[in-house]
């Protein structure tokens, strides 16, 4: 399927509909900043609210550069929050599903907790069984995040910058990592550029672990929501979540949503890989022209109750979906909700999973001197 279909792709024959909002053409896109809590070492966090002149609202913490909730309407105008996440920053400490954070210094799985850069071994915490997942131990996530509003003639915009350090969590190099999110252009778009530099070679994989639930949260799990993802590969995985790297062909396997289709519809099936992920929680190659690091739909996701709508736009090279297999009820988020078993999906954008220990995946190496970038945008509507 060529990224111009999957960009034009209709859902049950419908088409996309400017979302409806209640909104004021007067009031301003602007951003408004209110203390958030403390983490257990004391460090008061913020929460930075960005609205723009439709109605939408994001709010984001500087502890971990948190997105903390997305709230957009439904067709009806009803408004929803539709990510998962918690009322405090102390939660997000203490949690272990990601929900809403800017995860690095690499997003995903390192296998054995170990990679080779320039001839040296360098070793990581394993934090997800023999692994390193988003970054080890005390990830990107877990930190205070210098932030300020940016002028942007694109809309309301907040810059968060975290200072890694060399040898933070085994990682060589002392690395700066920037993330700008901003509700862009008033058409219910949050658009999030990365930026990274580097004093000596590392490695480096930015993404955004956001958990969406279309229907809004606490309405119980995502199986009936629709899904569509631009790719007609993904890469298979070990056991424990590792890629082989294998770059498979989607086609008569339960990876192939390439057309839109039930999220539920063949997750508990026999297949090997579904079994190993417990569900989807795989990378999935996205078809774009060798070389070329342009803009274009990963996926689009629809809630046919509410008419919600999320196209996932990237420059990176992959996806990670992901179903919320290992929540599992224990969690309590926002407004003391449980949220249990596949209540929401991701769409992690990013360079593949242990790319360090595959040279024929694209390269996350980072030099001195070169600027890692990427941009990803969640774009809502209604249909």
């Amino acid at each position: 399927m060529s990224v111009l279909r999957f960009g034009i792709a209709v859902f049950l024959g419908l088409t996309l509909m400017t979302i409806k909002a209640p909104a004021n053409p007067e009031t301003p896109a602007k951003v408004e900043v209110q203390p958030f809590g403390a983490i257990g070492s004391g460090q008061k966090a913020d929460l930075y609210t960005l609205t723009n002149r439709k109605g939408m609202v994001v709010s984001i913490t500087n502890f971990g550069a948190t997105i903390v909730s997305i709230k957009v309407p439904d067709r009806a105008g009803k408004v929803d929050d539709v990510t998962l996440g918690f009322d405090t920053p102390k939660e997000y400490e203490d949690g272990k599903s990601y929900f809403g954070a800017t995860v690095g210094r690499y997003g995903n799985r390192i296998a054995n907790g170990e990679f080779v850069l320039d001839g040296k071994t360098y070793t990581l915490p394993k934090n997800d069984g023999p692994n390193t997942l988003h970054g080890g131990t005390i990830g990107f996530n877990k930190r205070i995040w210098t932030a300020k509003e940016v002028p942007s003639k694109e809309g309301a915009a907040v810059q968060f910058t975290y200072v890694s350090p060399d040898g933070e969590e085994g990682f060589p190099g002392t690395l700066t990592a920037t993330v700008v999110f901003t509700l862009y252009k008033d058409k219910n778009e949050l658009k999030i550029d990365y930026s990274a530099s580097t004093d000596k070679p590392t490695v480096v994989n930015l993404t955004n672990h956001s958990y969406f639930d279309l229907a809004g949260q606490n309405h119980g799990n995502i199986l009936d929501e629709i899904m569509q993802i631009n790719a007609t590969r993904f890469t298979p995985v070990s056991a424990t979540l590792i890629p082989t790297g294998e770059l498979r062909e989607v086609k008569d396997t339960p990876f192939d949503f390439t057309h839109p289709t039930v999220i539920g519809a063949r997750i508990d099936g026999s297949d090997e890989q579904l079994k190993f992920g417990h569900g989807y929680d795989h990378n999935w190659v996205l078809d774009r022209k060798a070389g070329s690091s342009n803009l274009i739909v990963a996926a689009i996701a629809h809630d046919p109750n509410s008419g919600r709508v999320l196209e996932v736009l990237t420059t990176e090279p992959g996806v990670q979906f992901y179903t919320g297999n290992f929540l599992d009820g224990t969690a309590k988020g926002k407004g003391g909700y449980a949220y249990p078993h596949r209540s929401a999906f991701c769409l992690e954008t990013q360079h593949f999973p242990d790319s360090p220990n595959h040279p024929n995946f694209p390269s996350t190496t980072l030099l001195p001197g070169k600027e890692y970038s990427s941009t990803t945008i969640f774009r809502f509507s209604v249909k």
